[in-house]
């Protein structure tokens, strides 16, 4: 850790706030987070928990780009592995590792996937950037597979419409029905990974890794590759 005592010592006590609150989370959820109870927890008056977090929602965004980063690094780290011409195993790490961290940190999980909190709107400004790291990656995915794909007619209608500027503000070269896959895929990725760890699979599937890994690669199936 560097700069200043000051600073060190600043940074270190977000850190104990943010530990405690992560703590929080896995007990009682999000709605519960509470300064007051971290100043308990901490030992501390709770005045000198706002002097580091001026807020609850502060600290909930603290939290949500903490796990998005976190959950980016290990998508970006499993899928920066494998060979690059080797497109259904890129498409294989990227969402095992997202399942693995996912099992790894429920509570984070349900932050940035799970029901909304209570009052709270995440700023875009912050947790833009880190909550599209992971669909970032499945984007580079789908370029690569649309060069060896032939030009496709783009759909007509909203969706359509919502494509093309999908494809305008990010600059992509993806057609209209491999993005309409791709979309899919996604959410089927976190719709997998949430019935998971929401326990919806419960009494009738005894094995969700298997699960995962089959339908991992039907959606690879799916994206064609």
């Amino acid at each position: 850790m560097t700069g200043t005592p000051r600073q060190r010592a600043r940074a270190q006590a977000i850190e104990d706030i943010k530990r405690i609150a992560k703590e929080q989370l896995a007990r009682e959820g999000s709605a519960a987070l509470s300064l007051r109870a971290i100043a308990r927890e901490l030992g501390i008056v709770s005045s000198a928990v706002y002097r580091y977090v001026p807020s609850r929602d502060d600290l909930l965004t603290m939290l949500i780009v903490d796990a998005y980063d976190s959950l980016g690094d290990a998508v970006e780290a499993a899928e920066g592995a494998c060979a690059r011409d080797d497109l259904r195993g890129r498409w294989t790490a990227l969402g095992s590792a997202a399942r693995t961290w996912a099992v790894e940190r429920p509570s984070e999980y349900a932050l940035i996937y799970g029901s909304p909190v209570p009052g709270y709107q995440a700023p875009v400004d912050q947790t833009g950037d880190p909550g599209t790291r992971v669909s970032f990656l499945l984007l580079a995915l789908l370029a690569e597979v649309e060069r060896e794909r032939p030009p496709a007619r783009p759909l007509p209608g909203p969706l359509g419409q919502d494509f093309a500027a999908l494809r305008d503000g990010l600059g992509l070269k993806i057609g209209d029905d491999l993005l309409a896959r791709g979309f899919l895929a996604f959410s089927a990725l976190f719709g997998l990974i949430s019935f998971e760890l929401f326990g919806q699979y419960r009494g009738s599937l005894t094995d969700c890794a298997a699960h995962f890994d089959h339908q991992l690669g039907r959606l690879a199936d799916v994206l064609g590759i």
